[in-house]
């Protein structure tokens, strides 16, 4: 089940859940759904809660590549701290003050094609099918919402969305205002939701209450994953860290990208004519 020495825990749980036993899966079911909080848990309360004897959780954890649980939870911590790191702290790991530009650049351009990399290698592919499932539902209603800089991705993917389906909206504005959006929603319908570290405390509770009310949550985050995910239906994680103070959204985009490919072949045979429409509306002359 172990992959490259860059993928996350939650990652390698993931991509490895179709080759574990039921007690394996049980095991997986409980760190993901309480990531990573679970894992930080003694073997015999892990075990208790997932239901399962303490060998099981210890198997789990060898399957995953460590040699012991202590292990396990160190990698864990590391995990927890990347999580909460501010462009203030990351600025001491991230920059040499001496680097020259060609050599910034070339770094930089690496990181960037590792991120993309590890992404798209990282990705299951039944859950990206999943989500490309209900994006081309035109029974759902879709509504995308994002973080401080994230944002501008969730209305990325609607401003594609909403040209080849209808029912599909960006919700923007202040967040005491969001609740407003489910009024409409049932539990056929989803909340895509972007959320990168760190993370956005409003979005969790938004998206905690959406999920009260049986809306499916799809989550765009990072590797490290967002606390939404305890209430998403479905994830899709991308690797953002660059030598910067920031983050990249890089691969994230980039999945987005491929979502709205994906999702437009899927619904072409109704696309084709909006956006022969849109065509024609963008060529009616101005009047006035």
């Amino acid at each position: 089940m172990a992959l490259d020495e860059g993928a996350t825990i939650s990652e390698r749980i993931r991509l490895g859940l179709g080759r574990l036993t039921p007690t394996g899966r049980k095991v997986a079911h409980i760190l993901l759904a309480n990531y990573p909080v679970a894992g930080l848990e003694t073997v015999s309360e892990l075990a208790c809660r997932a239901q399962v004897s303490a060998p099981t959780v210890l198997r789990f954890v060898s399957r995953l590549g460590f040699a012991s649980y202590p292990d396990f939870q160190r990698a864990l911590r590391s995990e927890l701290e990347l999580q909460v790191q501010s462009p203030l702290v990351k600025a001491r790991f991230s920059l040499e003050s001496a680097t020259p530009t060609e050599q910034l650049l070339n770094r930089f351009h690496q990181s960037l094609a590792d991120n993309l990399a590890k992404t798209f290698r990282s990705v299951p592919s039944a859950e990206f099918d999943a989500v490309v499932d209900i994006f081309s539902d035109r029974r759902r209603k879709v509504l995308t919402i994002g973080g401080r800089f994230s944002d501008a991705l969730a209305l990325h993917l609607s401003l594609h969305l909403r040209i080849i389906r209808s029912g599909v909206s960006h919700i923007a504005g202040q967040s005491a205002n969001w609740r407003d959006h489910l009024l409409d929603l049932g539990e056929r319908d989803c909340l895509a939701v972007f959320d990168i570290r760190r993370y956005t405390p409003d979005l969790a509770e938004f998206a905690a209450i959406a999920a009260s009310h049986r809306v499916g949550i799809v989550l765009f985050t990072d590797q490290w994953l967002s606390p939404i995910a305890q209430k998403a239906s479905h994830i899709l994680a991308a690797h953002v860290p660059v030598p910067s103070r920031w983050d990249s959204m890089v691969a994230l985009l980039a999945l987005v990208e491929a979502i709205v490919a994906s999702t437009t072949e899927r619904l072409w045979s109704t696309a084709e004519g909006r956006l022969a429409t849109l065509e024609t509306m963008r060529h009616v002359p101005r009047v006035g």
